[in-house]
């Protein structure tokens, strides 16, 4: 019987392994992300500063404790090949991964140390149903494997499905969104500092329009955080 080791070292050659960010083969102790693509991601500054471009993003339109993205978002990029694996592809394990980089990140500035637990944007179940998974959720998961706080991902719910955001403008985003969110248990949540994650943040208008959903409870604050921004 081969060793475990040269079965790993023979399936890499006919099927190797590449770097999900820059698809170069990864070396045997990297994995999903190879240790140059984590080094070179274009991170954020945003712990810095309480008055970073996320956190201005929601200045006038409903009160945030913190706000964050850990990397900078562009077309073409190894952070859209990321987010597109996560997305599309069903690669549940980038999502986790990420949200354990999150996680370190998050560590690394001392950002949402007072959060009591951790919710993501959710998906329509139709939409849930054809890609079995909801990616925000995902890297909910593998943030809260590293901060040690609870991943509760049926606080939020989308009653309405809804239609692309891709191509529309902030206020067609917001108009799309405003209405299409409830929190399942008010009661519950109350009095929570909930975390609210999305993969990537681009006009602010989804995350706005669940935050306001969840500070509608008593007590409730909400911070919030995502794997990108995209910078416009």
């Amino acid at each position: 019987m081969f060793p475990l080791l040269l079965l790993n070292e023979l399936s890499d050659m006919f099927y190797p392994r590449l770097c999900t960010a820059c698809k170069e083969p990864l070396l045997a102790h990297e994995h999903i992300i190879c240790l140059r693509c984590r080094i070179e991601l274009p991170r954020t500054d945003h712990g810095l500063f309480h008055d970073n471009p996320v956190a201005v993003k929601f200045w006038g339109k409903v009160p945030i404790e913190e706000a964050a993205a850990m990397l900078h978002f562009h077309k073409g990029s190894r952070v859209q090949s990321l987010m597109h694996a996560l997305k599309y592809k069903n690669r549940t394990d980038v999502g986790i991964t990420l949200g354990n980089m999150l996680g370190y990140y998050c560590k690394q500035y001392h950002l949402f140390k007072q959060i009591t637990a951790i919710t993501a944007v959710p998906l329509h179940k139709e939409r849930l149903a054809v890609r079995g998974y909801n990616q925000s959720a995902v890297i909910g998961e593998g943030l809260a494997e590293v901060l040690q706080v609870p991943f509760k991902g049926e606080w939020l719910e989308r009653i309405t499905p809804t239609a692309t955001q891709t191509k529309k403008s902030r206020l067609a985003r917001w108009d799309n969104v405003k209405d299409v969110f409830r929190v399942t248990d008010p009661d519950g949540i109350a009095y929570q500092h909930i975390l609210l994650i999305d993969d990537v943040i681009t006009t602010g208008s989804t995350l706005e329009a669940c935050a306001l959903k969840l500070i509608q409870s008593v007590g409730v604050k909400v911070s919030i955080a995502a794997i990108a921004f995209a910078d416009r």
